[in-house]
């Protein structure tokens, strides 16, 4: 008897189910239509005073730009030691990804990293006292040196929703990560809905636009502006 009961009461929960699939939109789910509401953030942009190559973008629209040019380029993930310095446009790491976006604004940022270093040997510990210019402006140490003391050094909270805060996350702003994951990428244009943003960057196997600022495997630790702006 118990059994039957159960039975009729199953049927009756499948029926009810379907009365109310069935009055819900064509081509869409019921529960697609019930998912719990999120809203929507919108962060103001800021605009950059500084158009270092005078070709209309301001720098920090240049550094995105060229950051996204390297998505597009998706060159392998390959870490090597180059004589020179600088690796084919075919190939990379999370450091180049940085400093051909800054080119594109403008800077050649190896010559400013080995200019630093020159005049700042002791304040740069991965360098050991042994500059090496084909190694030194790829290293994220280096950068995060380098930016510390020529950019703007921002917060490294994230707060998912509140505008105020990622206001200060703004488009091609430099991130850096610590290890055992060591880090380093460009804050992107694009957002989640809730304000967060993407990071542009390379960590393999080529480089990419990804939601991970908030999930990377290890904590952040920098967060700068270069040039050195706050609108």
């Amino acid at each position: 008897m118990k059994s039957i009961v159960r039975t009729i009461i199953g049927i009756f929960g499948l029926a009810v189910l379907a009365l109310v699939l069935t009055k819900t939109e064509p081509g869409r789910s019921y529960f697609a239509e019930h998912k719990p509401f999120v809203k929507s953030v919108h962060v103001e942009r800021i605009v950059c005073a500084i158009d270092t190559d005078s070709d209309g973008l301001d720098d920090l629209a240049d550094i995105v730009a060229g950051a996204k040019e390297e998505v597009v380029r998706k060159p392998q993930y390959r870490s090597a030691y180059y004589q020179g310095g600088n690796p084919p446009e075919t190939e990379g790491v999370c450091t180049d990804v940085v400093w051909r976006a800054i080119r594109d604004a403008g800077y050649n940022l190896k010559a400013l990293v080995d200019k630093d270093i020159r005049e700042n040997l002791a304040l740069y510990p991965r360098v050991a006292g042994k500059p090496d210019p084909n190694i030194d402006f790829r290293r994220v140490p280096n950068l995060q040196v380098f930016f510390h003391r020529h950019g703007l050094e921002l917060t490294k909270e994230i707060k998912p929703g509140d505008v105020d805060n990622l206001y200060l996350w703004q488009a091609g702003d430099i991130v850096t990560f610590a290890y055992p994951h060591e880090h380093i990428a460009i804050i992107s244009d694009k957002r989640r809905s809730d304000g967060v943003p993407y990071l542009l960057h390379n960590s393999g196997p080529t480089a990419s636009e990804s939601d991970l600022l908030l999930s990377w495997p290890s904590p952040i630790t920098g967060h700068y502006r270069f040039p050195k702006v706050l609108s």
